[in-house]
């Protein structure tokens, strides 16, 4: 359990720069963008950079919503059901979720691939990095729904950590 435990924090951790680092990226851009428009115009490149930085931030961040319980949930009917069946919804959404994004994980790379032959307007960057973006997301999604239900079948409650006492 220490591994697991291990593990899904490393995980939290690199993610947590990841959405820290796509958030700094918007709002320096966004920045740049008023006083741009302020003072006459804003460079082209930032509308294509914001986009960008919200893929980044939205895929960075999703295996942090399911490991908060903020992403895919049940509380509205766990809290009232009798003890095993909210630790069974929960185990069957991790489950759910990860086996969703498992499937269409091929499918992304696809999209992926794609992105070589093309390169976006104003930054001239290869759309591989940009597509990029749904690989990861489905990616982290799997990891993190993966660990969860391995903890929640060696013994951890599956109590979103937003619920639990500090």
């Amino acid at each position: 359990m220490a591994l697991l435990d291990r593990l899904t924090k490393l995980l939290a951790t690199i993610c947590m720069i990841g959405v820290g680092l796509s958030f700094a990226t918007l709002i320096v851009v966004v920045l740049i963008q008023v006083v741009g428009r302020t003072i006459g115009s804003s460079p082209v490149w930032t509308e294509e950079l914001t986009r960008f930085a919200l893929l980044y931030l939205a895929a960075f961040g999703v295996g942090l919503s399911l490991r908060s319980g903020d992403l895919v949930n049940v509380d509205v009917i766990c809290d009232n059901l009798p003890a095993p069946l909210p630790w069974l919804l929960r185990l069957i959404s991790a489950v759910l979720s990860g086996g969703l994004a498992l499937l269409l994980i091929s499918h992304s790379w696809k999209f992926t691939a794609i992105g070589r032959m093309q390169t976006s307007p104003a930054l001239g960057l290869r759309m591989t990095y940009v597509h990029f973006t749904v690989t990861l997301l489905l990616g982290l999604l799997f990891l993190f729904a993966a660990l969860k239900v391995i903890g929640m079948l060696l013994g951890d409650d599956g109590i979103p950590l937003k619920h639990k006492e500090p």
